[in-house]
């Protein structure tokens, strides 16, 4: 039987979060290191975050980590579980790095069936350099870039990564939830759980894709924000279980 966490998790540093007022990062953190310390895997660890709001993950993750460049985060965790098939590894993206810069790496890492878990943090923009549009962003959503929306005769509809990866022959488990209420916390929390639970059996490549808000750049309030993800954004990117190999986990 898992044991539950309470209080301040083993693997979360104390140390006060950077991140934007509202930002759904700091909650993703925190579901993180639950789950490391739940399914007793922490001390084998290793975490890859590239360029972007959360790289400096390694200021927050009590666990083994390492730097990638922008959009390479799937590469380094390749080599990394390829070396040391023994540890645990993620790399922790946001779509302005793992489906922009980055599409290929995870493509075919995905396509490979390499061992790895991404989380992959969806805002919708380049949270990190001033909200500029970025794949996901969605049709008619204003960016710094795209102050009059995103046009889809200019600029193309948005990209919706983690069904694309769902082909690829070697992806285990791809999974879509959001953090903007207890009960999509609650949902993104065993989502994350499984997907590292697929990596522990050797299945294969496995990627939880999260929604989360992005007030500042969204020019939201918190409350507002997270009520867009609700009525907007998963009409883009509806929230479900994308691909799961059959087996309990």
């Amino acid at each position: 039987m898992v044991k539950k966490v309470f209080g301040k998790p083993k693997y979360l540093k104390d140390a006060p979060f950077h991140y934007c007022p509202g930002c759904g990062h700091s909650i993703i953190h925190r579901l993180m290191a639950e789950v490391l310390e739940e399914l007793d895997i922490g001390d084998i660890t290793i975490g890859v975050p590239p360029a972007g709001c959360a790289v400096l993950a390694y200021d927050y993750f009590d666990v083994d980590m390492g730097e990638a460049p922008h959009g390479r985060g799937a590469a380094v965790a390749t080599g990394i579980k390829r070396t040391l098939p023994d540890r645990i590894v993620f790399s922790y993206q946001g779509d302005g790095d793992i489906a922009a810069i980055g599409t290929a790496e995870t493509i075919h890492a995905a396509n490979r069936g390499e061992n790895i878990t991404v989380i992959f943090v969806n805002n919708g923009c380049y949270g990190m350099t001033g909200g500029q549009m970025a794949p996901t962003t969605l049709l008619g959503q204003a960016s710094t870039t795209t102050p009059g929306g995103r046009n889809a005769a200019r600029d193309a509809a948005p990209i919706d990564l983690s069904e694309m990866l769902a082909i690829t022959h070697g992806s285990a488990y791809i999974e879509r939830t959001a953090v903007t209420s207890p009960k999509t916390i609650r949902q993104t929390k065993r989502a994350i759980t499984k997907a590292f639970k697929t990596q522990i059996a050797n299945k294969g490549f496995s990627l939880v894709e999260i929604l989360s808000p992005c007030p500042v750049n969204w020019k939201m309030s918190p409350v507002d924000a997270v009520k867009w993800i609700d009525n907007t954004m998963i009409k883009t990117f509806p929230l479900k279980v994308i691909k799961a190999e059959v087996g309990k986990l």
